[in-house]
């Protein structure tokens, strides 16, 4: 249905789960199959279990619940959440949170004979709780977490046959929300989005980088990132604060491109964990590609031949005009930095204060963080560190320049 929905391409899924999977090692078999007949053109979706042919070719990404973490700045088109009793507020949010607009959440439920038998489901987290005096934990989240949902206008609760149950009889009212539209069938943003790709389009490298926004504010992102870059004055530091999901992390991809394009050659990202990195790596070689270099002639990819890192893009090195080099570092190696020309912290919210401070000097920096939402939960970096740097490029005789971006 969502496929149906979206004009684009199949959207990716996320499947997080307790601690067992309930798909066997057969259905594996089946799936290698599945992708050869595919790829042959020989095969009949009339023949296939739906469900199977979903679980087979749909790009699932499987993550336990304890894993979690490493999903963070990552962002998939459908969330599926097996192991109901497993879930915390806390593991709702990080996995939620990882979904686009107009994506899907699926809670899974076991055959219940009502919902109100939800509000005295044991959960797990209750274990934790239980002491000799108070043998049994009160759970109170469930019930409020199910009369949100009944709140929400956005939230369906349905049967295994898809039948809308009585507590989701408001979907039934749904309307579309007007949009004002141009002849072109462009609203005011996508307009002024339209003008600005074709007021640059001429200027290199803002004119190819452009074009790969999406949003206005984004643009204008990637424009404040590329002046200070062109700058050149090595020093500084900008900030990009924005809520979840606003193209940030494409923002600093598509910029990171632009200082490779501007000579840049010693060039280092950081983040929690790699794979939180996987969409500004993306968007590097998105900008790479449409500044007319190519893979493997003018840049490599180097990945992570750690397991647990999943083939992780740690280092982009290229090699077309002179050595230059994209490097992942853990956060706390600022030891490294000492011939660094560019540091871009992403998600530097997920990072302890002291460690983002540590990571600061006298190279140009770029900062990106979420002001709201599980990852944005934490208000040090923007009530003290942002404050600290304002107040810093305001003092004379400081040649330390501090510029504020957000997007909106």
């Amino acid at each position: 249905m969502l496929s149906k929905a979206v004009v684009k391409s199949r959207p990716t899924v996320l499947w997080c789960y307790k601690d067992k999977l309930e798909l066997s090692s057969h259905r594996k078999k089946r799936a290698k199959q599945i992708k050869k007949l595919m790829q042959r053109g020989l095969l009949d979706p009339e023949k296939v279990d739906p469900f199977q042919l979903f679980v087979e070719t749909g790009g699932l990404t499987y993550c336990m619940y304890k894993d979690s973490e490493r999903i963070l700045g990552n962002t998939f088109g459908m969330c599926i959440l097996q192991d109901f009793e497993a879930l915390t507020p806390n593991l709702l949010a990080r996995t939620m949170e990882t979904v686009e607009g107009g994506g899907l959440i699926v809670l899974l439920l076991h055959s219940l004979s009502s919902l109100t038998s939800l509000y005295t489901m044991v959960m797990d987290v209750h274990e934790r709780f239980r002491t000799e005096s108070h043998a049994k934990a009160a759970g109170r989240f469930n019930e409020r977490f199910l009369l949100s949902l009944a709140s929400c206008k956005a939230c369906v609760v349905m049967d295994d046959e898809l039948n809308i149950l009585p507590i989701s009889s408001h979907i039934r009212s749904i309307s579309r929300v007007p949009v004002q539209e141009d002849s072109e069938g462009l609203s005011e943003v996508e307009r002024d989005l339209k003008n600005l790709k074709e007021e640059l389009q001429d200027d290199l490298p803002v004119g190819p980088l452009i074009k790969k926004c999406c949003t206005l504010d984004q643009g204008k992102a990637v424009i404040t990132f590329l002046d200070a870059i062109l700058d050149k004055t090595l020093c500084g530091t900008v900030a990009l604060l924005a809520s979840r999901g606003r193209g940030k992390s494409a923002a600093l991809g598509l910029a990171v491109a632009g200082a490779v394009a501007a000579k840049y050659s010693n060039i280092f990202v950081t983040a929690p964990t790699p794979e939180n990195l996987k969409t500004l790596f993306e968007f590097i070689c998105k900008g790479l590609n449409a500044l007319e270099f190519k893979e493997q002639s003018d840049y490599d990819v180097v990945r992570s031949v750690n397991p647990d890192l999943k083939k992780a893009i740690v280092r982009i090195n290229i090699n077309k005009d002179h050595r230059q080099t994209i490097q992942y570092i853990q956060p706390h190696e600022h030891e490294k930095l000492s011939q660094a020309e560019l540091l871009v912290i992403d998600e530097a919210a997920a990072i302890p204060l002291p460690v983002v401070k540590s990571l600061l000097g006298t190279y140009l920096v770029f900062l990106s963080s979420t002001v709201n939402g599980y990852e944005g939960t934490g208000r040090s970096l923007s009530l003290k560190l942002l404050q600290q740097l304002e107040e810093r490029s305001q003092m004379p005789g400081k040649h330390v320049e501090s510029s504020l971006s957000g997007i909106t």
